[in-house]
């Protein structure tokens, strides 16, 4: 198993199917440093690439998931050298933040790249662009006059619509889990972490049973439908199955239903 100094990847139970990826600061509630947005794609990468991979867990160690991008690392990003001098070129200075800007955005998005279903499993905080310690989620971005720029404000109003993204984006306030439910920001809230990790250790292992190529079929036709009319949508899966769906897999599962027994796949 790969090590890294800010996430770790963890086995569920030996033999099991399932990884847990955590985010491993817990002295600072996980806060995202320049080291996290660097190792989050490699760690995600090294997941997509094991075969006996099928369902990854997203988790923070500690009492909180993640408390939003490390004020350092931000300082860092912004007050370069390089873009402060007196006479510094302020085309390049520019060109030099958006490269950073990219390389971030490109962490956040390795977890829709991984062909394989990321779960998050979020407890305590879950904030957006400051450290701060509280329970719920929050977009902060715009107290730090800051616009969002790492997927916030492309993803959130296909979650809960144009009006709710709106005025989340640009308040910052506390959602709480039972309106991040009903918003649709989450699919489920628990009483309790331990009830949080039993419900999302269900959920993992019920997709880690099921055919590795229908279930990253899945997730990669939901993904790229979300860009698509309906019709673009159809041809694209239509494309799509007709080079997956002929595979071992569909024999196996209809061969396990007519004996009633539980379809046994091959690794990915």
């Amino acid at each position: 198993m790969e090590e890294f100094k800010t996430l770790e990847i963890v086995r569920a139970s030996p033999g099991s199917a399932v990884f847990h990826l955590r985010l491993n600061r817990p002295s600072s509630s996980n806060a995202l440093s320049l080291g996290s947005f660097a190792e989050l794609p490699l760690a995600l990468a090294s997941l997509d690439r094991r075969p006996d991979a099928l369902a990854v867990v997203l988790s923070g160690a500690g009492d909180h998931f993640c408390s939003g991008i490390d004020l350092a690392a931000l300082g860092s990003v912004v007050s370069s050298p390089s873009s402060l001098s007196a006479g510094a070129d302020r085309g390049r200075a520019g060109e030099r933040l958006r490269r950073e800007i990219k390389s971030m955005q490109g962490a956040v998005t390795a977890i829709e790249r991984c062909r394989k279903p990321v779960i998050a499993a979020v407890h305590g905080a879950c904030v957006g662009g400051r450290r701060r310690h509280r329970h719920g989620v929050r977009r902060e971005e715009v107290d730090l006059a800051i616009t969002a720029d790492l997927g916030t404000l492309q993803r959130l109003p296909g979650i809960v619509g144009y009006g709710n993204a709106m005025e989340l984006a640009l308040t910052g306030r506390r959602v709480s889990g039972s309106e991040a439910k009903e918003l649709g920001l989450v699919s489920r809230v628990f009483g309790s972490k331990r009830e949080l990790d039993d419900g999302v250790r269900v959920i993992a292992e019920a997709i880690a049973s099921k055919s590795p190529m229908a279930v990253t079929g899945t997730k990669a036709v939901l993904l790229k439908s979300r860009d698509m009319s309906v019709d673009q949508g159809l041809d694209y899966v239509a494309t799509w199955n007709s080079a997956m769906l002929l595979s071992n897999d569909l024999a196996e599962a209809v061969s396990a239903h007519m004996q009633k027994r539980k379809p046994v796949f091959a690794k990915l």
